[in-house]
């Protein structure tokens, strides 16, 4: 099992951005995906084979309000970067909560292999 704590990430609506006809992760998202590979190398993450569940507890910076959904694909995606996993497509459970509000927001991810 894997435990690790990394920073709340931009929401897909920022992550992304259109340029013509071509969709391109913006500089935030590179820069965040850049940022969870580092922490992900410091902590020694071992890269996990096999089916995954994934357990998530986002903690925001703030009361705002946000749709939990809308920071998955920036997260598993930089997750993937940093060696969690080969490909989120193995994933075969996903859990994500709302966590307290936490001084300039962080997830607390649980990666375990789980039986096929």
């Amino acid at each position: 099992m894997i435990e690790i704590t990394l920073p709340f990430p931009p929401s897909n609506n920022t992550y992304y951005r259109r340029v013509g006809a071509k969709t391109l992760i913006s500089a935030k998202g590179r820069a965040y995906c850049k940022d969870v590979t580092a922490l992900c190398q410091a902590a020694g993450l071992q890269r996990m084979e096999g089916r995954l569940g994934v357990v998530i507890a986002a903690c925001p910076p703030d009361r705002r309000r946000r749709d939990l959904d809308n920071m998955l694909k920036g997260l598993l995606d930089a997750l993937t970067h940093g060696g969690a996993w080969e490909d989120d497509s193995q994933i075969d459970q996903l859990t994500i909560t709302r966590g307290p509000i936490t001084a300039l927001g962080c997830v607390e991810v649980r990666i375990s292999e789980i039986g096929e």
